[in-house]
């Protein structure tokens, strides 16, 4: 439609061509496609020239209404995807959420800022890309060993963090700086329910000790797991930087098996389009540098 606006004004099919830097068949050719649509002629030759029927310039003259339409269209999508306070939705995992979000509300507190719309969503790892449809950010953890996430999504990662192991100031392991797969084979533990990524660990940690573990609780929530510990119901891995520290219990670094979960940031890649889904993708890098700067003071040693 727009070619044949362009030839109503320019009244010849290489004029045309020129205007919209292509070659004359490639207008030729559309010009042809659109008449078969259509029941009745579009152009016909005045001399050498080709001008447009009573039909064409009709036709011609929609053409400026549905022109003038789309560069509205363009034009509002340009003012949502440059938006600096439009609303981005955020889910994350507990822990991360826990430590993330607090961060995230202080830091775009007020006006010109996105309005954050923040969920927890507690999910096994293979769902976490799925969650990119209905959220903008989806904080994702996985382990070291574990598969990458899939191409559809796009990943920043945030924070590869540790895994300790949390046990009561006053059990015996407790005096350890560093606690080997055998040292807390023995003992009873509490753990996360099957597909979530902590359970590879402790699948790693029976590999390394040369026998299984005795689960005693399965708790995903790793505030109530800590009590759980507090009130000697078993050891357990605990991330090092995302969960609070607990008066009662103590995080010792565990040797001989990768115990490290990567905190990422999912998204699909045309989210990142929004300048508001980009500012708060910079504001989540900040918080992971303020996570880990402010958490290794309290570090265990020697980790």
């Amino acid at each position: 439609m727009r070619i044949l606006r362009e030839l109503g004004e320019l009244g010849s099919v290489t004029a045309v061509a020129e205007a919209l830097l292509v070659t004359p068949s490639a207008i030729s050719q559309q010009l042809r496609l659109l008449q078969r649509s259509l029941p009745v002629p579009l152009t016909e030759r005045d001399g050498r020239r080709l001008v447009l029927t009573d039909a064409g310039q009709a036709l011609a003259g929609a053409a400026v209404e549905v022109e003038t339409a789309l560069a509205r269209a363009r034009h509002a999508v340009e003012e949502f995807v440059d938006r600096p306070d439009g609303e981005v939705s955020v889910a994350a995992f507990h822990s991360a959420a826990a430590a993330f979000f607090p961060l995230l509300l202080r830091a775009l507190a007020g006006p010109g800022h996105p309005a954050l719309a923040l969920a927890d969503e507690d999910v096994v790892q293979d769902d976490f890309p799925r969650l990119t449809r209905e959220y903008d950010l989806v904080l994702a953890h996985r382990l070291d060993h574990a598969p990458p996430w899939p191409r559809t999504v796009t990943v920043t990662t945030l924070l590869r963090e540790p895994l300790d192991v949390a046990l009561p100031v006053g059990h015996p392991l407790a005096a350890k700086r560093r606690l080997t797969p055998a040292d807390v084979a023995d003992e009873p533990w509490i753990t996360v329910h099957d597909g979530f990524p902590v359970m590879a660990t402790i699948e790693a940690i029976a590999a390394a000790a040369g026998r299984r573990l005795r689960l005693a609780h399965r708790i995903n929530e790793f505030a109530v797991a800590a009590e759980a510990v507090a009130a000697g119901g078993g050891l357990a891995l605990m991330p090092r930087w995302t969960t609070r520290p607990h008066p009662a219990l103590v995080l010792r670094p565990l040797a001989g098996v990768q115990a490290h979960r990567h905190i990422d940031a999912l998204h699909r890649p045309e989210r990142a389009a929004r300048r508001a889904v980009r500012t708060v993708l910079t504001e989540l890098r900040r918080a992971a540098r303020t996570i880990r700067v402010r958490d290794d003071q309290d570090a265990p040693p020697d980790a």
